[in-house]
């Protein structure tokens, strides 16, 4: 497997959807959070999910999870799909977007590349063991994240 991108924009920029579930269960999110590398001898993404969303529960309940990375011309639906939850709105059915079976879970028909990874760890984020001026920012008010690492185990390219 190759795949090469610039690591430091791609999701900061780029934005990619994470996906968990099955065909007819899954929900998707928009994250801008991420990382890619090796860990334990095996290639793998790096994503970080608030304890408080949706997509949370279909991560813990499923081995394989999908992260995509879509054209410019999506970054509107991509906005959406991070400002909404899926327990509001169906994310199965949003405009401009078809969903497709990609091995063991879900992706989209439009992605460029879609990572296809097997769940190899989560990690609670505990605010007490980080800087306090980040705790303060992006935890005084809301829920923290779970680290999620998934060994990419196929790249689907359009």
């Amino acid at each position: 497997m190759n795949f090469e991108t610039d690591i430091f924009t791609v999701f900061d920029k780029k934005w990619a959807l994470l996906t968990a579930g099955k065909k007819d269960d899954f929900n998707t999110m928009t994250i801008s959070w991420g990382g890619m590398g090796t860990l334990w001898g095996k290639p793998v993404v790096t994503s970080y999910v608030r304890t408080s969303r949706y997509t949370h529960e279909f991560l813990d309940k499923n081995e394989f999870f999908t992260v995509s990375f879509y054209p410019e011309e999506y970054k509107k639906t991509l906005g959406i799909l991070g400002s909404k939850s899926g327990r509001d709105i169906d994310k199965m059915h949003i405009e401009g977007l078809t969903a497709e079976v990609v091995g063991d879970s879900i992706s989209f028909k439009e992605a460029e590349i879609t990572l296809l990874c097997r769940k190899l760890c989560l990690q609670p984020i505990d605010p007490k063991n980080m800087n306090p001026d980040i705790a303060q920012q992006f935890y005084s008010a809301d829920a923290p994240h779970d680290m999620y690492i998934g060994e990419v185990v196929d790249i689907i390219r359009k």
